[in-house]
This record gives C-alpha cells, sequence and structure tokens, in this order.
C-alpha cells in the first residue's frame, strides 16, 4: 500500500461529525432501517440527507425530533375539555 493511501486511511472523518448513518440511528432508537425509511417517505420522522446511497441524519436534527415529539405528546396528555 501506498503512502498515501495509508494516511487517508488513517486520517479521522472530521466531515461526519455530527452526523448517524440510518443503520446507527436505528440501534440506538431500538427501530428497524425499514421504520425509518417509512417515516422518510411520509415525513414525520427527523430530516435526513441522502449521499448517494447512504442515508444520513444530524445529530442535532434527531435530538430536536425527538424534543418535538416529547412536547406534542405532553399537549396531548391534557385531554379535550
Amino acid at each position: 500500500m501506498e503512502r498515501n493511501e495509508t494516511a487517508l486511511q488513517t486520517r479521522p472523518k472530521i466531515l461526519l461529525v455530527g452526523w448517524i448513518s440510518r443503520q446507527d440511528l436505528a440501534r440506538e432508537l431500538g427501530l428497524t432501517v425499514d421504520t425509518l425509511g417509512r417515516w422518510q417517505r411520509q415525513r414525520s420522522g427527523p430530516a435526513c440527507v441522502k449521499a448517494g446511497r447512504k442515508v444520513l441524519y444530524r445529530r442535532s436534527a434527531v435530538e430536536s425530533w425527538l424534543e418535538a415529539k416529547e412536547q406534542s405528546r405532553s399537549k396531548k396528555l391534557g385531554g379535550r375539555r
């Protein structure tokens, strides 16, 4: 292996800091990859971007989405009047 190739392989992946793959997000949330894909199509899940075939989620967007779900749930708990 050439020296330049080795340097590229060992260099930290700074570009993707703060991003998470669909597979990793599914694992962290205890969901299937298919569920996240369905939510993307329905536009009901966290915002994501596609880079070729890879789907990535910004961690801060996932956290905001979770917080919004928590807030909307607590509003619904008030019941009808």
